[in-house]
């Protein structure tokens, strides 16, 4: 018995382009506020980092702005907990209704 044939087959495995559509609409997910909170974010973060961090300068070092002793696992570190920050703030003002 073959399922191919069956409405309900290709209702359930073939995906609904509007609705995934409807989901990923970039005017709904990205703004020029969300890309100054992010950034601010992860500038707040690598700042804090800079000084936060104990034991630095075991990897490769990034020569960025005067910040010797800050390399590319700092780096990362940093702006993993940057985008962690932004992606809460952003929630946190979709959700009061701040960021349309």
């Amino acid at each position: 018995m073959s399922y191919k044939n069956n409405n309900t087959y290709h209702q359930l495995m073939e995906p609904n382009s509007y609705s995934i559509f409807k989901i990923i609409s970039m005017n709904d997910l990205w703004s020029a506020k969300i890309a100054i909170i992010m950034i601010l974010s992860n500038l707040i973060s690598i700042g804090i980092g800079r000084y936060a961090i104990k034991i630095r300068g075991l990897g490769p070092s990034i020569p960025v702005l005067g910040l010797e002793g800050l390399g590319l696992p700092e780096l990362l570190a940093t702006t993993s907990l940057g985008h962690i920050i932004g992606a809460g703030t952003i929630l946190g003002l979709r959700n009061i209704n701040f960021l349309s």
